[in-house]
Formats: C-alpha cells, sequence, structure tokens
C-alpha cells in the first residue's frame, strides 16, 4: 500500500481535519507533518507485520497518540485552538479532550468544517480547489498542479498563500456559523469543478478518476449532514454519479474519447445510475438550482435505452432552464445541439449561430465541432471539414484531437462512399 491509495487519501483529510481542529489553523503545517509521520510509521509498520484488519482505525489511533505526544512536548511554548486550548494545558483535561475530537462524529464534522474553511471568500477557485485537493484529498503539491495543470513550485507558492488565509481564522469555520449558508455556495462550487475536472480533464489523461471520486466522496460527506446540507447538495450528488456511471463507456481500451452516441451503455454502471436517482428524489423538497437542472438532463440520458431514444424536447427544455439560473455560452451551445437532434440539424446550426458571440466559444474546440456535425448531416460537407480543421487546432490535448480527427476522416470517407 503506498501513500497514494484510496485508503491513504481518505484518512489523510480526516486525519488533517482532525488535528486542525485541536491544533489550531496557525499550526496547519504541524496537522500536515504529523499526518505525514502517521503514514511512514504506517509504511513501516504494515511492511513488516501486515495490513491491520482495520486500518483506518489503526490510523487514527496512531494520530492520536502523535498528538498527545506533540501536545505534552509544546503545550508550554505554543498556542493551540483558542477554544481547546485551556484544556490541553492540563493532563487531566488533555488526553480526554483529544479522545472527544477523534470519535467518528467530530472527525466527520471537522472534515466539514475544513472543507468550509477552503471555501473562504477571500480565495480564488482555484486555491479553494487546491486547498481541498492538498489537505481533505492527501494529494501532493506535486500531483496538485498536475491535477489543475500547474507547475510544482507555482502551486506550492498558491497553497502557502492559501494557508495564510486560512490562518488569519483562528479556528475551523464554525457549521454552527450564521454564514455557513452564504459560503455554501462556495463549496457546491469547488467540489462541482473538481468532479469536472476530473470527468472533462484538460490533461493528456482525458479522465481523471481519482478526481471523481474524491469529489464524490466529498460531496457524499455534506450531503449526509443534515446540519448543513441542502437540497442542492443532493443534487450535486445526483449530477456526479450519473455522470460517473458513464466514465465505463467514456473512452476506449485505447483510452481515447467515445461519442455518446456511439457509448455501449450495457457498460453503464447501473448501482450508480440508482443511488442517482435516490439523490435526485431526495433534493426534490427543496429550491431548485442549476445542479438540479444538470442531474435532470443528465438523468434523462441514462434513462435513455439508447442514443435515439433520448427524449431531446425534455432535454432542451431542462437547457432553457438552465439558462436562465446560470447564463453562458457553453449552456447555449449544448442547447443548440440539443435543439439540433430534437428539430433536426438545419434547426441545430440556426440556433448555433444565433448564439451571441463569445472569446470563450471561440477558443472552445466543440463550438466549429458542433458546427461540422450538423453541417455534415445537412450535405454541406466542405464547411463540415473547415469546421473539423478549426477544431482539430482548437484541441486542449492529443486525445481530443485524436477523436476528431477521426470524425474528419468519417467524414471523407462517407462522402467518397456518395461521389
Amino acid at each position: 500500500m503506498r501513500p497514494g491509495d484510496d485508503l491513504f487519501r481518505r484518512e489523510s483529510g480526516r486525519i488533517v481535519a482532525t488535528l486542525t481542529r485541536i491544533f489550531g489553523t496557525e499550526n496547519l503545517s504541524l496537522a500536515e507533518d504529523v499526518t505525514q509521520d502517521v503514514f511512514c510509521r504506517a509504511l513501516e509498520v504494515w511492511k513488516l507485520r501486515g495490513v491491520p484488519a482495520n486500518p483506518s482505525a489503526w490510523l487514527m489511533t496512531v494520530a492520536k497518540r502523535r498528538a498527545i505526544d506533540l501536545l505534552r512536548r509544546e503545550r508550554r511554548t505554543r498556542r493551540f485552538a483558542p477554544d481547546l486550548d485551556s484544556l490541553l494545558v492540563s493532563e487531566w483535561t488533555m488526553t480526554p479532550t483529544v479522545n472527544d475530537a477523534f470519535s467518528d462524529e467530530a472527525i466527520a464534522d471537522d472534515e466539514l468544517r475544513m472543507m468550509f474553511s477552503c471555501c473562504d471568500p477571500k480565495l480564488s477557485e482555484e486555491s479553494r480547489i487546491a486547498l481541498i485537493l492538498r489537505l481533505l484529498c492527501g494529494f501532493s503539491t506535486r500531483e496538485v498542479a498536475h491535477a489543475l495543470l500547474s507547475t510544482p513550485v507555482a502551486m506550492e507558492k498558491r497553497i502557502e498563500r492559501a494557508r495564510k488565509v486560512l490562518a488569519e481564522s483562528p479556528a475551523l469555520f464554525d457549521l454552527a456559523d450564521r454564514d455557513l449558508y452564504e459560503r455554501l455556495p462556495a463549496v457546491h462550487r469547488a467540489l462541482y469543478l473538481l468532479f469536472s475536472e476530473g470527468y472533462h480533464a484538460s490533461s493528456e489523461a482525458l479522465v481523471r478518476r481519482e478526481l471523481c471520486r474524491e469529489a464524490m466522496r466529498l460531496a457524499s460527506s455534506l450531503a449526509a449532514n443534515a446540519a448543513v446540507a441542502s437540497s442542492a447538495s443532493s443534487a450535486l450528488c445526483a449530477l456526479m454519479w450519473f455522470d460517473a456511471a458513464r466514465l465505463p463507456s467514456r473512452t476506449n481500451a485505447e483510452g481515447d474519447l467515445v461519442a455518446l452516441a456511439d457509448q455501449d451503455r450495457s457498460r453503464w454502471d447501473r448501482a450508480l445510475i440508482a443511488k442517482g436517482r435516490e439523490f435526485l428524489e431526495r433534493s426534490a423538497a427543496g429550491e431548485p438550482s442549476e445542479y438540479h437542472v444538470e442531474a435532470a438532463i443528465a438523468a434523462v440520458h441514462c434513462n435513455a435505452a439508447t442514443f435515439g431514444e433520448t427524449d431531446w424536447p425534455k432535454i432542451v427544455w431542462l437547457y432553457d432552464a438552465l439558462l436562465n439560473l446560470r447564463p453562458s455560452p457553453v449552456v447555449a451551445l449544448n442547447r443548440a445541439i440539443a435543439m439540433g437532434y430534437a428539430f433536426g440539424p438545419q434547426r441545430g446550426l440556426h440556433e448555433i449561430h444565433a448564439i451571441p458571440h463569445s472569446d470563450r466559444l471561440v477558443h472552445y474546440p466543440f463550438y466549429p465541432a458542433a458546427l461540422a456535425d450538423f453541417e455534415s448531416r445537412t450535405g454541406e460537407v466542405e464547411s463540415a471539414r473547415r469546421h473539423l480543421r478549426e477544431a482539430m487546432a482548437l484541441a486542449r490535448n492529443s486525445k481530443e484531437r485524436r477523436f476528431l480527427e477521426s470524425r474528419f476522416s468519417a467524414l471523407s470517407i462517407d462522402q467518397a462512399y456518395v461521389e
């Protein structure tokens, strides 16, 4: 077992959050150091004795002992979490205080508190995601840099600046704070972007399943906590579960992208789809959000036995709702594509051309690719080729480029048969 394994990633976030709760945010780096020491000890012991029956409990026990040892050494020279500091100076109160902090309920709460702390409004969206990956998901700085398309040096500086922002508040975010529901949308957004980076990876990997898994784990813990969760939390989980269900068929054996129309739907994970439906039903009681609409769109795709049976008019209606909640050029493009599948390629072309000019679409490879798709269906082959060439030039990685090149080749072959 290596520190990069799922268990170590999951437990890293739980241990860092719990130790930060005890030590205080100004000692965040100390919490990280102790956590690293715990994992080093695990590697040494487990290599000799084998992995214990309950590895999570083993790690927590060692972390608790390390925390107590450190408190005994430094309680007279270092300040710890303000609300616990007076309880940590005496042997009589220190051990029960640490034991309470390592209870299952406290650990779950502290992980959520860390999540909210990472989404401080003074931090940029990228810094929030970087902190979540570093502190709650156990990613090394190098791994965070790779995930967010940065360099390790630049990411280390970004994370260090973000740590200083966290240290401005002496303790982790209080879940009873009246600002909780003001910060909740930022937490949702960070988890949404984290999952999206895994699902639509900008890197050569195309799909980064570990990012999707971590986003799902954190979103699930958020939705499970009745004190902080909202209907949007459940809707966000529904969206993630529906999308994750389709991951097995989204790429082929070579790791190349497979279009939705060509995916083998028998490979879609039915258990994840069923869980997605549960989350979506649970979310129905609250006020609709953009996550409700996106989850509903994903549900329509998951409910269709074949691409041809997709309820495209319903998807158009849902994209209309999404445009009202979150207007963006990409949402408008997706709506236009749905219009083309619902009402014919000419309608799709008309809707795409009607989208107002946007710098984002100018650099988005699937804008000219969508034009090419509908143009090929209306017999405008030369225009379709031109737009596919544009799309290939805009491809963000080699696998996107190969996907678009295969479309170009298929178009040329089809035309050769016509001629």
